[in-house]
């Protein structure tokens, strides 16, 4: 199977997939960007279901429903925060693509929405972070058929469409 990769500008929360992938906090109760903003769409369920959880490790991914969104199945992620480079940044963010696609192999989820992790408050560059981004979701072994990288702003698609120019020599 191929897999097939979509770049749009947009709001994750109204993607019509089966999963879409949460740039989450330790704690998965909840923050500021994408983590506030799929917390709001979802409704008080994920919250409390998150709760439960006991919270996530960087680099590491854990699956709720999705409750109240569109995708049946968020997938929560703690991508690493920006301290140079030099402290296993792009090792822990690329775990994050791959748990991520792990946890949706585990539901059979076939469509899969990604924001930019760790490109908001946690201060990742933007074309480092997707570079790996596209890397690693190109090399991990998964059932998954099609990834959507949702970008939130016109810079963040600059940024992931100069990569996959760079990477491929033409568009998605």
């Amino acid at each position: 199977m191929t897999l097939r990769l979509e770049l749009v500008l947009g709001d994750i929360t109204a993607e019509d997939v089966d999963a879409i992938v949460n740039a989450a906090n330790h704690t998965l109760l909840g923050g500021g960007g994408v983590d506030g903003a799929i917390h709001r769409a979802a409704g008080p369920e994920l919250v409390e279901y998150c709760r439960t959880l006991g919270g996530c490790e960087t680099g590491e991914a854990t699956i709720t429903p999705g409750f109240n969104l569109t995708a049946r199945w968020v997938i929560h992620t703690v991508g690493p925060v920006w301290h140079g480079g030099g402290h296993g940044e792009p090792e822990l963010l690329a775990s994050c693509y791959r748990e991520s696609l792990a946890r949706a192999d585990e539901v059979e989820a076939e469509t899969v929405a990604f924001p930019a992790i760790s490109t908001g408050v946690f201060g990742y560059p933007i074309e480092a972070a997707t570079a790996i981004a596209i890397e690693t979701v190109r090399s991990t072994p998964t059932n998954v058929s099609e990834v959507r990288f949702v970008a939130f702003n016109q810079e963040t698609v600059d940024a992931y469409q100069s990569i996959l120019d760079l990477s491929t020599g033409t568009d998605l």
